[in-house]
């Protein structure tokens, strides 16, 4: 156990029936040890330093751009490619072939005879081969109508109309990003020990985070080009409501089955962050800054724009939730002697509303939260310890497990899905059982129906047979076995969702991993895929280096909306917390 998460917190914190259940994780928002908020804050205490390096555009905005990145241990570069392609091959599938901008992160220089290579293979990206000082690989595509509108608006010397901006919320849309060892490019080992990026995923958030800053760069640049002297440049609090997109689908889903682990770790973290901070007395003081959390939350729920008709009643329902709960937050404190009893008194609203209380709640005590984002990375390792007999694994799986052996998969309801990966189009798909090609594909995501399975041959054996005698008779429970005993030994375990069962929501997962990440705006796009949006209305670069730089960049405003606020909100005083 770390040092600072003591038996009393891992004690307090939720159940793992509460916080692993699909529901709530599909309801999951940022929070201060989000990925893109840790890795902003990194580079704000350490002043990490970034520059332009190269600037090698035509004036249609085609060509390369380097930025040179300095932090305290490194130096690394962003390469970003930037070409011409047809409206009808911008695509944000897998099979896509081309793209209107891809980008590398490189540790170290960047040479004449390294940026041919990058040249002729970053462009590329699967099909490319790439050196292992490339620690990301990723392509994003414009958001064609809103960079339009802004650069023809600039050039002609106005700013950009905000509501057309409110739709997106960015200029660019990041279709992948890759790290960890595909395609050549560094694997995580040669990251862990370097202090700079050794957080999972941290190499990518800041990569994505500079691609923001390109694309600010890039917008204005164009408005010069076709402007002149009459152009101007975006407004400040404009560009920082622009963050990067993201288009996500069924493809980020089996990494979370696939890594219970990490999955574990993540979630087992953000709950002992918690449960330090729902232990503090909920005091009047914090309560002021609390209040305009909430409101800030309520206004962000209010403005963003989404085509899913599910999503718009969730986000109508929160902001109506969290408004009478703001309305009653006075009486609620005097009533409650601790934040999680005001906590307890939020279980009448929507998991929604819950999960955006408990965001809010965390940015309370940045000095509580804050040390736990190290904390994010674990060993993946699936083991299952010798002299086990089987009792001790009927035993873990009847308390760990009971979402899983409760279930009849002798249904067809739950066992309607199919998980494969389609040949030609290369993403994971569903597929209905019986009724459609591929089942003989079928991937081993089925977690649920496979400690099923587990356990119904347990109960047939003689409870003191040894287990390694068991697993040798029946080799196809090894696996299972071991993931078993691990994610049931520890806090949070496996995600509680059986991915077979014809009502599940894929979505559930995408959203938790995205949360995790730090995305906001979700925009169901289908039940099987989503846009989000990263680093919206987080500091620009040069607001890093400042001695004023305050994180409050939780739910994103509309400018005029956030100026509204920005007095209440423009520092949280050490002071206890009064306004």
């Amino acid at each position: 156990m770390d040092a600072h998460r003591s038996t009393n917190t891992t004690a307090s914190m939720r159940s793992a029936d509460v916080v692993m259940a699909p529901e709530r994780l599909g309801a999951m928002h940022q929070n201060r040890i989000s990925f893109v908020r840790t890795m902003i804050r990194k580079m704000a205490q350490q002043q990490w330093q970034v520059t332009k390096h190269e600037w090698q555009l035509c004036p249609q905005g085609f060509g390369y751009v380097i930025y040179k990145l300095k932090t305290p241990n490194h130096i690394y570069h962003l390469v970003v490619f930037c070409d011409q392609i047809a409206d009808d091959e911008r695509n944000d599938r897998v099979i896509a072939e081309k793209w209107d901008v891809t980008f590398a992160l490189i540790k170290g220089d960047v040479d004449v005879t390294l940026l041919e290579r990058l040249r002729a293979n970053v462009p590329l990206q699967e099909a490319g081969r790439n050196p292992n000082t490339v620690l990301v690989l990723a392509r994003a595509n414009k958001s064609v109508r809103v960079f339009k509108h802004i650069v023809s608006h600039l050039a002609a010397g106005k700013q950009p109309d905000p509501a057309a901006l409110a739709e997106v919320g960015y200029l660019l849309r990041t279709t992948a990003v890759y790290g960890n060892g595909k395609f050549g490019i560094a694997d995580f080992k040669l990251l862990e020990n370097n202090p700079d990026f050794n957080q999972s995923f941290s190499a990518q958030m800041c990569a994505v985070y500079l691609l923001r800053e390109f694309s600010l760069d890039w917008v204005n640049y164009l408005a010069k080009q076709q402007g002149g002297d009459q152009a101007i440049a975006l407004h400040r609090e404009l560009q920082r409501y622009l963050g990067v997109g993201n288009a996500t689908g069924l493809g980020m889903a089996p990494y979370l089955i696939n890594h219970p682990c990490i999955v574990d770790q993540w979630m087992t973290t953000r709950e002992a962050a918690l449960a330090d901070v729902l232990a503090y007395p909920s005091e009047p003081a914090k309560c002021i800054y609390l209040r305009r959390l909430l409101q800030k939350a309520i206004l962000h729920l209010e403005q963003v724009i989404t085509i899913n008709d599910y999503q718009k009643q969730l986000n109508a329902a929160a902001v109506a939730e969290l408004t009478a709960f703001d309305n009653n937050l006075d009486a609620i404190i005097a009533l409650s002697q601790t934040w999680r009893e005001v906590v307890e008194q939020s279980l009448s609203i929507g998991l929604e509303g819950q999960e955006i209380l408990l965001s809010c709640l965390m940015e309370l005590y940045p000095e509580r939260v804050d040390p736990y984002q190290d904390q994010m990375n674990c060993d993946e390792t699936l083991s299952l310890p010798s002299g086990k007999q089987i009792q001790d694994l009927i035993t873990t799986l009847e308390q760990h497990y009971r979402w899983a052996i409760d279930t009849d998969f002798t249904q067809s309801e739950n066992t309607y899905w199919f998980w494969y990966r389609s040949q030609d189009k290369e993403e994971p798909r569903l597929g209905v059982r019986g009724q459609e090609a591929g089942e003989e594909r079928e991937l081993p995501l089925d977690i649920g129906r496979q400690v099923y399975r587990l356990y119904q041959a347990l109960i047939t054996q003689s409870p003191e047979q040894s287990l390694a005698e068991f697993l040798v008779h029946q080799p196809q429970f090894r696996a299972i076995a071991r993931r078993v005993w691990t994610l049931g030994n520890r806090a949070m375990g496996d995600i509680q969702m059986n991915v077979l069962h014809q009502s599940s929501l894929p979505m559930h997962l995408l959203r938790c991993k995205l949360a995790v990440f730090g995305a906001t705006k979700f925009d169901p796009r289908s039940d099987r895929w989503v846009r989000v949006t990263f680093f919206q209305g987080a500091p620009l670069l040069d607001e890093l280096a400042s001695n004023n730089y305050q994180e409050q960049w939780l739910f994103p405003l509309l400018p005029s909306q956030y100026e509204l606020s920005e007095s209440c909100l423009s520092h949280q005083p050490d002071d206890g917390g009064k306004c």
